[in-house]
């Protein structure tokens, strides 16, 4: 009887023994996994802008596909299509806009789209090919912003700041030239979408361009004469996905795969220094 007890115990012992082991190995597999990656390659679709951007993207979905996530990129060139696609799911994810931007769109259109990690500030700029100071622009001068409504408050605001208009006491980024109180040089503002402001600089005295379109139209930093100030700047532009999608674990790898040191240099490389990391 005792013997059977003894033996009993052995294999009990043994199989406790087993069990510890266990239990060990898969702590230590645990702690020595690898960051998490997805099952198999994850493929998305990001919208972003033609151009410098896609020099951009490239090592962006190259430093993805080291974390198990495939990118291909959707290029387009103008602002009002990347969330209208994005919104119906022909996009999962986009990179193109700032926050004001995307408020209006959204209180225009109803949009689910949310910001879930910053990419780049480009401050916008007033150009001209005539004038070495905003003191030369003259009396009735024609000066282009901007038409959507996000960009041509930041342009207002900055004609305001140069002292060449004043808005409403009051106004918000969202100003239009209806909030126009004061314009002692009587400057004609003339609205034009934001891609074509700069390409039309030379038929106008000045003009209020987007940093991105200003190296687009082959405007240099030499014939801005102001730009808006970039602390604390509210347009910083971003990467944004449906609502629903905020928290998945592919978008915190898209976004990781974009604030890198790998990107920084890239982007520096692309927009000399017109563009900053804003992340």
């Amino acid at each position: 009887m005792t013997k059977n007890k003894n033996l009993h115990g052995f294999h009990l012992s043994r199989r406790a023994a087993l069990a510890a082991v266990a239990v060990s190995a898969a702590a230590l597999f645990a702690f020595a996994a690898p960051a998490p990656s997805f099952a198999e390659d994850k493929s998305i679709k990001v919208g972003i802008m033609a151009g410098e951007e896609e020099d951009i993207w490239r090592v962006v979905a190259s430093e993805a596909a080291k974390k198990g996530l495939k990118i291909e990129t959707i290029t387009f060139n103008d602002y009002t299509q990347p969330n209208e696609a994005l919104e119906r799911g022909e996009l999962d994810a986009n990179a193109f806009q700032h926050q004001p931007y995307l408020d209006n769109q959204i209180k225009q259109h109803g949009y689910h789209i949310v910001r879930v990690g910053y990419t780049g500030v480009w401050p916008i700029g007033l150009y001209t090919k005539k004038y070495k100071s905003v003191a030369e622009i003259p009396e009735g001068a024609v000066i282009g912003v901007p038409n959507d409504p996000s960009n041509e408050g930041r342009a207002l605001r900055v004609l305001q700041s140069e002292g060449l208009i004043k808005l409403k006491d009051g106004t918000g980024i969202l100003a239009t030239v209806a909030d126009v109180t004061d314009n002692p040089k009587k400057i004609e503002i003339k609205e034009l979408d934001a891609g074509i402001v700069g390409r039309s600089i030379d038929d106008l005295d000045a003009g209020i361009v987007n940093t991105d379109w200003a190296l687009k139209s082959g405007l240099s930093p030499a014939e801005r004469i102001a730009q808006e100030p970039i602390a604390d700047n509210p347009y910083r532009n971003f990467i944004a996905v449906k609502d629903e999608n905020k928290d998945a674990d592919w978008v915190k790898t898209l976004v990781s795969s974009y604030q890198n040191e790998t990107v920084k240099a890239e982007f520096d490389k692309v927009y000399k220094g017109t563009g900053l990391s804003a992340y």
